[in-house]
């Protein structure tokens, strides 16, 4: 008896007079989560998950050198709430994505390998159950995995450094209370784009059977959409990604956040996660599963696959490029000398309390930057490594401002990284005595981020707020 005709028997017995009822989703749930947390692979990875980020939290705490080319890298020898952020990073290019193919990229196809599918069918009496048990089970397992990530990662950073305040993207400091918050904040954006993964890898899984290929769709659809924001795409095809959502995050530590980046990645990936998820259940209400044919699986695929998400790439494309007035790249001179200004101004007055100077704020700094891309021989606009700042900034009771030169490194998210090219007692390297030790000057090299979309802030003067 094929899948399809005990669905429908099932369904014609659920409907009889009389006739056994399905059993509760709630207990083919139960079932399904402890199939899931039975196999060693999954206990493996939890124990690691829960484990391992707070172990290399710690240890990179204590080593001299630090993972600077990672954002907030460059912080954990000064706070603990840098660690998880770092984990973050790592967690969304390559951890999450290995976890969710794990997860949901097998829990369809193990049931064609073990050829149980009819005994379940028969047993539970509802294919649209049996598919929500399992879409629920994989989902909460990998929350489960994603949470000890979160978890293990902030223990291990505060156990190593300490509750210190943390450095913004924009440079100001959050105290300990508000990190903790941005950083909740941050691990919840990622887990949308974790979940459209997951939903993924349930389409790759009922779409290939048995076939091990299933495991590769959220991994190989990860580093796709890496790939893609590598590129000077568009603002409106970046953020119409799932995977943008992955970065999109740093917004939540300027001053003020910005939300609207991470509102509209969640939304997009949560969009990606009900696509997909309707197309597996589609797909999963037609195949017969217990005879192993794969015949017109090219057809199901651009049928069932394929053209849905492709169809919600161009409509979430053009409905991003319709609300939001950003076009382009989204970065441009104005963006790049006012997140270089704001930033200056905010470590400028870090660097003053660590060297005991007189307290000074951003509107008495007043400063400002001038930004240009291959010495004025390429426009001004998009990600690079050719760009050259000079910040001005002015000091109570002096007259003369004061100067400092930085070489840009600005790549196509946003992320922008300054390197200090002098004058040396500003921006070059030494090390200044800290709280939580000595460390570099924070002048001498550190990170922004440039916002892709157009906002009010845009216009306004970097040094006040």
């Amino acid at each position: 008896m094929s899948t399809i005709t005990a669905g429908r028997t099932a369904a014609a017995a659920e409907a009889a007079p009389g006739a056994a009822r399905p059993v509760p989703v709630g207990r083919v749930y139960r079932f399904e989560l402890v199939k899931l947390l039975s196999q060693w692979r999954i206990r493996l990875l939890t124990l690691a998950c829960w484990i391992a980020p707070g172990l290399f939290t710690a240890a990179v705490a204590q080593q001299g050198t630090l993972p600077s080319d990672t954002l907030f890298g460059r912080w954990m020898h000064a706070t603990g709430w840098a660690g998880p952020l770092v984990v973050l990073g790592f967690a969304g290019s390559w951890a999450l994505p290995l976890l969710t193919s794990v997860v949901a990229g097998d829990v369809f196809a193990a049931e064609d390998r073990l050829g149980t599918w009819r005994h379940l069918l028969v047993t539970v009496r509802s294919p649209r159950r049996i598919f929500a048990a399992k879409a629920l089970a994989s989902a909460t397992v990998i929350v489960l995995l994603v949470a000890g990530l979160a978890a293990s990662g902030t223990v291990g950073g505060l156990a190593a450094v300490g509750d210190e305040p943390l450095v913004g993207v924009d440079g100001h400091l959050l105290q300990p209370s508000d990190a903790a918050g941005s950083v909740l904040l941050a691990w919840a954006c990622a887990l949308a784009p974790t979940l459209a993964l997951a939903s993924l890898g349930l389409l790759g899984s009922v779409l290939l059977g048995r076939s091990p290929m299933g495991l590769l769709v959220p991994a190989l659809a990860a580093v796709a959409m890496q790939l893609a924001q590598v590129l000077p795409l568009p603002v409106a095809l970046r953020l119409a990604l799932p995977g943008y959502a992955f970065v999109s995050w740093n917004g939540l530590f300027a001053d003020p956040r910005r939300l609207d980046e991470p509102l509209i990645a969640i939304a997009v990936s949560l969009l990606w996660a009900a696509v997909a998820t309707t197309a597996a259940w589609l797909l999963f209400a037609r195949r017969d599963f217990t005879t192993g044919s794969e015949d017109g699986v090219g057809r199901r695929t651009l049928a069932f696959a394929v053209a849905p998400l492709a169809g919600l790439l161009a409509l979430t494309t053009g409905a991003i490029a319709v609300a939001t007035p950003s076009t382009g790249s989204g970065i441009t001179q104005q963006k790049v000398q006012q997140a270089v200004a704001t930033a200056f101004a905010h470590l400028y007055r870090l660097q003053t309390g660590q060297l005991h100077r007189p307290a000074v704020t951003e509107e008495q700094l007043r400063a400002t930057a001038e930004c240009h891309r291959g010495d004025g021989q390429v426009d001004p606009e998009g990600p690079g490594n050719d760009w050259r700042c000079v910040v001005t900034w002015h000091l109570p009771g002096t007259d003369a401002p004061g100067t400092a030169v930085y070489q840009l490194d600005v790549a196509s998210d946003g992320r922008l990284t300054a390197d200090g090219d002098g004058p040396k007692e500003v921006n070059g390297y030494f090390l200044v005595h800290t709280p939580t030790g000595d460390a570099p000057n924070p002048l001498w090299q550190f990170d922004g981020q440039v916002g892709l979309l157009a906002s009010p802030t845009d216009t306004t003067d970097p040094t006040k707020g």
